[in-house]
């Protein structure tokens, strides 16, 4: 395989990462910022926790996978993107910090003001994390200002531009819906009837979101669609997410929530798609001078590298598939609290 082939192999697949995360750990988000505001009881808090307890850790693997990959594969774009954004990640860390903390600690003591407490967080941090990840999303679609060697100069304030906190608005809406339905699945009774509001309420400011959002993207940032002239078959991706968004809506009024769920996850993965579309062949777009950007073709490891990670990932990635999906058949069904639960 050609060294041009494996970047390309490699661009593709920190997409099939970024999406498996996105999918997974987006509903574990979702459910962490509908906390405070859905479940009513100390036992349907807890229900809402453990709808999520074996599944949450190996979901954030792809995240980790995917940061391994991309400092592997591409070292020049691990660099700038660690180095421009670090108060970003180490915010990022202390939420997925917050968030796991949250769920080991919550139920350790029996007292109404320490659960209080570890609710909190636990939706302080999965807001967090979500607002970061679409902000960064928004930064990566604009681009940041680089030098000729790659760094970025500027400052945290000029990351948090209108463009990216719309993105973050709309991640945060977006995994609010998504974890909304998951829970629905989970759970029964009453708790499930009060989810069936939220549900559309997320799926309305997802919608409204959604459009402004595109406006934007093609008032702001005209060659987000100029891959689409090239590669048409790419708006594809843009064809699926509108119908997944119609779809949601449609299978919620005919009793459908598990299709809805699933159109949930077709809309996620078709906007990971958009998102690598627009940025090909770049992985940090230079704001201020296109020759700065950080691309596949400049930004990878030797030929050697690219192919011996490949066949690494050839056999580990069956592993990692199969283990998803026995913990998940595992832990089918709706949520029930037991001895051991959170």
């Amino acid at each position: 395989m050609s060294y041009e082939a494996l970047s390309v192999t490699w661009f593709l697949l920190l997409g099939v990462l970024l999406a498996g995360y996105a999918v997974l750990d987006g509903f574990d988000l979702g459910v962490g910022i509908l906390h405070p505001f859905v479940p009513k009881t100390d036992h349907e808090r807890r229900l809402s926790m453990n709808s999520i307890g074996p599944l949450w850790d190996g979901n954030e693997v792809w995240l980790v996978t995917f940061g391994g990959a991309l400092f592997a594969a591409f070292p020049h774009a691990y660099a700038t993107v660690f180095s421009g954004f670090y108060t970003a990640f180490m915010l990022l860390l202390l939420a997925l910090i917050s968030r796991a903390v949250s769920l080991e600690f919550r139920s350790k003591v029996q007292s109404p003001g320490w659960r209080r407490f570890w609710d909190w967080a636990f939706f302080a941090g999965s807001a967090l994390a979500t607002l970061l990840f679409g902000v960064a999303t928004g930064n990566a679609m604009l681009g940041i200002p680089l030098d000729a060697e790659g760094n970025f100069h500027g400052t945290v304030l000029d990351q948090l531009t209108p463009y990216p906190i719309l993105v973050g608005l709309l991640t945060l809406t977006l995994f609010a819906m998504h974890g909304g339905l998951f829970l629905y699945l989970k759970t029964e009774g009453e708790f499930q009837k009060r989810l069936r509001d939220w549900m559309w309420r997320s799926w309305g400011l997802f919608l409204v979101l959604f459009m402004f959002t595109t406006v934007a993207t093609i008032l702001w940032i005209p060659r987000a669609t100029a891959n689409f002239e090239q590669h048409p078959w790419a708006a594809g991706f843009a064809l699926v997410a509108m119908l997944a968004v119609a779809n949601i809506p449609r299978s919620l009024y005919n009793g459908g929530t598990g299709q809805a769920f699933a159109s949930s996850c077709v809309l996620i993965l078709s906007l990971v798609g958009l998102f690598g579309a627009a940025l090909f062949p770049n992985l940090v777009t230079a704001s201020n001078e296109v020759a700065h950007s950080v691309t596949i073709w400049n930004g990878a490891s030797s030929q050697k590298t690219l192919w011996i990670m490949l066949i690494i990932a050839m056999i580990g990635m069956p592993f990692v598939l199969t283990y998803s999906a026995v913990i998940y058949w595992a832990f089918r069904g709706k949520t029930k609290i037991g001895e051991h639960s959170y």
